[in-house]
């Protein structure tokens, strides 16, 4: 990869760094030239870790103990004469091998390509607009913004930072943030400056903590500073899931299990006078077919496959280990703003002065008008509304644009559509528009000003100010924030025109009208500004952001999504207890609870300082009975999530801000908002919401429980059907009978009945009642549930069904064993092939719909039709040793193979049946409700 040549860029001012890279400093690259650069330089990508190669997957299939065993005795029969057996068995191993290898394909496929979903973005100037656009686009000379929450996408130099911070233990080891300035830093030229002492530099990877800037890009991917240490990086990580590593266990003691009773069986074929080599050829064919060393392979298959519906279904599974614990939750902790709600503000109420003044319009159009009591009003004529309007104008990052798509009808009549959007922030978006409505197209003195300082939002201080000097060079500070938040930093109040002290009866009287327009749902902001004399730039915030002069309240709407309710109703059906947590106003965040049906008639509201008056044992109590958390801060989310884990609950937790990514990481589910979630917080989280919709959240959930119960599913079938396959021959040596299956078979059996059906199951729909269960403790057993009782009761019903049909057959004509045989293979097939549509249900086979999965149907199909081919095809009978069937054959095979499916169904039913599903639902819905 083509980088930029090493160079000393912290001691080159930023103008020169500018000019060196042939960039601009306001405008950023143009489209085309960053195109070109694209092309020279590379992807700004690390160097991944080489993957092992298609022919090393393909060769691992085979490297499994009991395969090479069979191999060595394959080869052994063909040097004994035994050409056609031992051709036909090797070409079924491989086969066997191939269908591994395509599943292990399969899976590295969807794994990466959900790497590439999960990438970063980063906000640049192109053509002198802002974008976002993938990291890996970005080229030397771009000029990328940054904000807290972000991770730094390329090496660059700074050209523009206010308060900026950032944490570089990624490089340094030091976990401190460091402060970065735009200052050349002066050093000999033969000297090196240590990375944590480059404070105009921001480093790939490295994390912003606090505050804004800008800089110009100067190395890419591995020419940056973490690309000359990426072997550290490029580790990537291929952690097991807990459960492919419970089922590896279980494989390890499954093979001790089918290597013993194959020895029982050779020795007991033996003893009876049967052939050493062919018992041991019997044998080894039996422990291949009998060990599910292809398990944990199928089980990621499954979890990719899942992930790959998640993805469908807007959510990005950023750790496989998380799609296990989707279906234990038991609690999911959302944010408000975007997540319950639709996230586009728009602003209905302005106040000041006891004034109540209504906004028409809605979204992001800046069309509408002020009334007050139904009469239109004229801002320019009221100082204070001016006021207000003009710091939601300046107090603000985000942009509002306007793009026009132009459509003709059928008599060529041209028609132009606007679409107002906004690029930022959704809240300062709708303060945006306000002031737009308030402008009438003239921004008067809005551009004489200039913007000097920004003191960012952070949740602790709950504002943002900005220090502006006009132009007769006196600074003015400009404030927006939570109401109780600003007037506890405000001395005046400008009231009625006039600027008086802010007393204690007017402090009141502002702060009941906020409870009143957040009682309407209505998310309050306030407004204050005041005159800075002896302002100089660096001063403590609490200093700046002292003596201010209130002005008025904006009430703004986001209303509930149309999906929520439902989602929500279905989470109690579930047995899910949902919990809103926000830092508006307890109110407001009652009145949307009580919209979207969060809270039924019980249920408490708890507010952020009366969290922190209680102990943790205290808020472990509450926590049960809380459906609301108000005026909450992100530290306090980590101690909800702890609350609530310490009863015992599996919990999901919403965030996107970088300081939720400490309650994101603990909590047993955590989930990042894909649009407006910081990097620090993606990287934290375990599911990313590409929709940040709460829907999506229930989706994932019901999800998880399917591919959990997909995987129990396949478990099921495979365990039950190897469970017959060696029982089948344990009791026909046992009992000192013929050999009931030739190892070809065995092998055959193998092949058509452990592959595609299985893979079918996996992709598998779920039950109807699958949101009416309860969630399932995070360390059940796989087994448990009756699935082990299901899987040595079909399994032993498979076999022994089997063994009669060969036993039935045998005594009918004792001397053509191979008549027998052939009735015992395909009876085995067949009992396999009706019990995989038993699996279906947890109840029985008659309460699903047998075509409803039509992979399985197809896969059933497929399956049918190897074997027909070669009982029935001339050619392949004399390598399988089977014969053509005659009517009653059929007839005794069907009896004896649907007998396992259809006796456990009819128990299935009469045991079971639907009303349990219908008694688990109400007792789920009992679990939500706190007592």
């Amino acid at each position: 990869m083509d980088t930029q040549p090493i160079r000393k860029w912290y001691t080159l001012a930023a103008a020169d760094v500018t000019d060196a890279l042939h960039s601009d400093a306001a405008q950023g690259l143009t489209q085309q030239e960053a195109e070109r650069r694209l092309a020279k330089h590379g992807a700004n990508q690390l160097a991944e870790t080489k993957r092992k190669p298609l022919y090393a997957v393909f060769v691992d299939q085979f490297k499994d103990f009991m395969v090479l065993i069979l191999f060595i005795a394959t080869l052994i029969s063909y040097f004994l004469g035994e050409y056609l057996d031992a051709i036909t068995i090797i070409a079924i191993i491989i086969i066997n091998g191939i269908l591994g290898f395509i599943q292990e394909a399969k899976a590295e496929r969807s794994l990466q390509a959900l790497k590439e979903l999960a990438s970063p973005m980063a906000r640049v100037m192109r053509d002198g607009h802002l974008a976002m656009i993938p990291a890996s686009r970005l080229v030397p000379g771009d000029l990328v913004l940054l904000e807290s929450g972000d991770r730094v996408p390329a090496d660059m130099r700074l050209i523009a930072a206010n308060r900026l911070e950032i944490e570089e233990s990624a490089l340094t080891g030091e976990s401190v943030p460091v402060g970065k300035t735009v200052k050349t830093i002066e050093q000999a030229m033969d000297v090196q400056v240590p990375l944590g002492d480059q404070k105009n530099l921001g480093f790939m990877g490295t994390m912003v903590t606090g505050g804004t800037g800008n800089g110009i890009v100067v190395a890419t991917g591995m020419g940056t500073e973490i690309g000359k240490i990426a072997h550290l990086m490029n580790t990537a990580e291929e952690a097991e899931t807990p459960l492919q590593m419970r089922l590896e266990q279980m494989g390890k003691i499954l093979v001790v299990v089918a290597v013993l009773l194959t020895v029982v069986v050779i020795a007991a074929g033996v003893w009876h006078g049967h052939d050493l080599f062919t018992m041991f050829l019997a044998g080894v064919s039996l422990a291949v077919a009998a060990i599910p060393e292809g398990l944990p392979a199928i089980v990621t298959v499954a979890l990719a496959l899942g992930v790959q519906r998640m993805i469908r279904r807007n959510a990005i599974v950023r750790k496989l280990p998380s799609v296990e614990t989707l279906g234990c939750a038991s609690v999911i902790c959302s944010d408000k703003t975007g997540t319950l709600t639709q996230n586009k503000m728009t602003v209905t109420h302005v106040w000041h002065s006891d004034t109540m003044y209504e906004v028409s319009g809605s979204g992001y159009d800046p069309e509408g008008a002020f009334h007050h009591q139904g009469k239109a009003v004229s801002v320019g004529r009221d100082g204070a509304l001016s006021q207000i309007l003009r710091i939601a104008e300046r107090c603000n990052n985000a942009r509002l644009t306007c793009e026009e798509s132009s459509t003709r009808n059928m008599l060529g009549l041209g028609k132009t559509t606007r679409f107002w959007q906004v690029i930022g922030d959704p809240t300062e978006g709708a303060l945006k528009v306000l002031a737009a409505k308030g402008q009438n197209g003239n921004k008067n003195n809005n551009q004489q000003s200039m913007r000097v300082e920004e003191l960012p939002f952070d949740s602790e201080r709950k504002m943002m100010s900005v220090v502006e000097k006009g132009t007769d060079g006196i600074y003015s500070l400009l404030t927006k924030g939570a109401a109780e938040a600003v007037l506890a930093r405000s001395t005046h109040i400008l009231w009625k025109g006039e600027l008086q002290p802010l007393s204690a009866t007017l402090r009141h009287q502002v702060l009941e009208q906020t409870e009143r327009m957040a009682g309407k749902a209505l998310r309050v902001l306030a407004f204050a500004y005041k005159t800075l004399q002896g302002y100089r730039a660096g001063q403590p915030i609490n200093t700046v952001e002292s003596n201010l002069v209130f002005v008025g309240l904006a009430g703004m709407i986001d209303p509930p999504r149309e999906e929520v309710r439902p989602a929500i109703s279905l989470c109690h059906q579930a047995g899910i207890k949902t919990v809103m947590i926000t830092g508006d106003h307890k109110v407001t965040a009652e009145a949307i609870a009580r919209q979207i049906g969060l809270m039924r008639g019980y249920g408490e509201v708890l507010e952020g300082r009366e969290l922190d008056s209680m102990s943790e044992s205290e808020l472990a109590e509450h926590a049960e009975r809380v459906t609301v958390y108000a005026r909450v801060s992100p530290e306090h989310k980590l101690r909800i999530v702890r609350a609530l884990q310490s009863r015992g609950h599996v919990v999901a937790m919403t965030g996107d801000g970088v300081n939720d990514a400490p309650a994101i990481k603990t909590s047993d589910i955590g989930i990042a908002m894909g649009i407006t979630g910081t990097d620090v917080t993606k990287e934290a989280a375990d599911l990313v919401l590409r929709d940040d919709n709460f829907a999506t959240i229930v989706a994932a959930v019901e999800e998880g429980r399917n591919i959990y119960d997909n995987i129990r599913k396949f478990i099921r079938y495979l365990l039950a059907s190897n469970v017959g396959e060696i029982l089948v021959m344990f009791f026909a040596m046992i009992l000192g009978m013929p050999l009931p299956l030739v190892p070809i078979q065995i092998l055959w059996v193998n092949l058509v009945t452990d592959g595609l059906p299985a893979m079918a199951l996996g992709v598998d729909q779920a039950e109807k009642d699958t949101m009416y269960q309860h969630p399932r403790n995070k360390s059940e057993n796989i087994f448990s549930r009756g699935l082990g009782w299901k899987i040595v009761s079909r399994g032993f019903l498979i076999g022994a069904m089997t063994l009669l049909a060969f036993w039935l057959t045998l005594r009918e004509n004792p001397n053509d064993l191979v008549h027998a045989q052939t009735v015992a293979f395909v009876t085995l097939v067949m009992a396999q092939l009706i019990h995989v549509f038993d699996c279906r249900s947890q109840y029985s086979v008659f309460h699903r719909n047998v075509f409803e999965n039509k992979y399985l149907v197809w896969a059933v199909i497929s399956s049918l039709v190897l074997v027909l081919g070669v009982v029935y095809i001339d050619v392949l009978q004399p390598i399988f040793k089977t014969t053509d069937l005659n009517f009653r054959d059929w007839a005794l095979i069907l009896v004896t193979s649907g007998i396992p499916t259809f006796v456990a169904g009819i128990g299935g039913v009469l045991t079971s049946g639907r009303p349990r599903a219908n008694k688990q639902k109400r007792s789920s819905m009992r679990t939500v409700r706190p007592d």
